[in-house]
């Protein structure tokens, strides 16, 4: 064990130093090509009727340091069968099924895998976790796009990483509300609520539901040399519920944020289409409730990549304090979800990445990626005492294929 983890330590080490120049999101070869869907309306598809197939087949395996977070696979497929109508050349309509499997699964809790299955655990279906798909999208004008039903969520909001958490994009239920987008020249904006959890009179869990906001200041054209801009993010989850029969933390809201700055460098030159920097301050606040130690927090976040086409090099650097995310990985926060009671102070991490994505035509793409994260020594709070954790290791890897088409059944 000791060999190997030298070993690993020094690969890390040298990659650090391959990979330091270069600069972008991490995933965001994953995110933008495997991940994200096509939300525009084709004006060509008026007075269609469709079938549409969206399948992501995935395995992603993570080997993680268990003081912040227990190590796990992900090995399963993701399909969505949907009949859309395209009445006006603004107006789209969307109903079929969600499902989702994990080899080796037999049955699945009813509700969502995120935070409230524990809510809806003693009911599960067999087989597949099953949902109705349902979306209603209507083009206001040349900017303005109002969704109805599920929206266009995951890896199309463009959050910071810190905020959520790619893989979410795999096993997550399709988000759920209303959702207005706006682009122009000078921002983009993308506002929604995901309704989470639906109560009746008496029920015995909360209602649950998260409202966001990801917008995009841009100082220049993104075609320029050099483009300039500015991500602000926002998320907020409340739950509570004046018909439910909970009296004790009946009410909790939480608020995650993100403010930056950052630049693309549109070389294209040879295989280097582009570099890309940027630095965003994140924060917490636990407005109502008690679920987490800590009141309020923040955190830095600098990242760093290059895009060479269907590869792309990544790194980043994150440290906070008191910082929790509700929608993000772990790591990116100061509580153990391994262990009771165990929190750390400013903890820091260095993220190294590689891509690589192709697609095979319209609507197929294969994606493959490593992270390592590299977890600096930190000091960490127990309730009989503290310690100082040393430095360890982390590292995720996966593998994608994404196919998505439609067929012509009537004109």
């Amino acid at each position: 064990m000791t060999i190997k983890k030298h070993t690993l330590l020094c690969r890390i080490y040298l990659a650090f130093c391959l990979f330091s120049f270069v600069s972008y999101p991490l995933q965001a070869q994953i995110n933008d090509k495997v991940f994200k869907t096509d939300y525009n309306i084709n004006p060509e598809q008026t007075n269609e009727l469709r079938i549409a197939f969206d399948n992501l087949n995935f395995f992603k395996n993570n080997e993680f340091d268990s003081d912040f977070l227990k190590g796990y696979s992900l090995p399963g497929f993701r399909a969505q069968f949907k009949l859309t109508c395209q009445l006006l050349d603004i107006l789209r309509l969307e109903a079929g099924v969600h499902l989702l499997h994990f080899w080796g699964a037999n049955k699945y809790p009813n509700y969502a895998y995120q935070d409230i299955a524990r809510w809806k655990g003693d009911q599960y279906q067999k087989g597949f976790h099953a949902l109705p798909y349902l979306r209603a999208q209507l083009k206001l004008s040349g900017h303005f796009q109002l969704i109805f039903g599920n929206i266009y969520g995951g890896a199309n909001h463009r959050l910071a990483e810190p905020l959520y958490n790619p893989e979410l994009n795999l096993m997550a239920d399709p988000e759920t509300g209303l959702q207005l987008l706006f682009h122009s020249r000078f921002i983009d904006v993308d506002a929604w609520g995901d309704w989470q959890s639906f109560i009746f009179n008496m029920d015995t869990h909360q209602e649950s539901f998260v409202t966001g906001l990801s917008s995009r200041i841009k100082y220049n054209t993104e075609d320029a040399v050099v483009h300039f801009y500015s991500p602000v993010q926002a998320l907020a989850q409340h739950r509570g519920g004046e018909i439910d029969t909970i009296t004790i933390n009946s009410v909790q809201t939480l608020m995650n944020g993100a403010v930056g700055v950052g630049a693309i460098w549109n070389i294209n030159r040879g295989k280097l289409k582009n570099i890309n920097v940027e630095i965003d301050a994140t924060g917490y606040y636990q407005q109502a409730g008690s679920l987490w130690p800590f009141d309020n927090g923040a955190g830095t976040y600098a990242r760093a990549s290059a895009n060479m086409g269907d590869f792309s090099i990544n790194a980043a650097y994150w440290r906070c304090n008191n910082f929790i995310s509700m929608l993000g990985n772990p790591f990116y926060g100061t509580v153990s979800t391994s262990k009771n009671g165990l929190t750390f102070k400013n903890p820091q991490m260095l993220i190294l990445g590689v891509e690589y994505s192709r697609s095979f035509g319209k609507g197929s793409t294969f994606g493959v990626d490593l992270d390592i994260f590299q977890h600096l020594p930190a000091t960490a709070h127990t309730p009989e005492g503290s310690f100082c954790k040393k430095a360890s290791t982390s590292f995720s890897a996966g593998a994608y294929l994404r196919l998505n088409t439609s067929f012509l059944v009537k004109r």
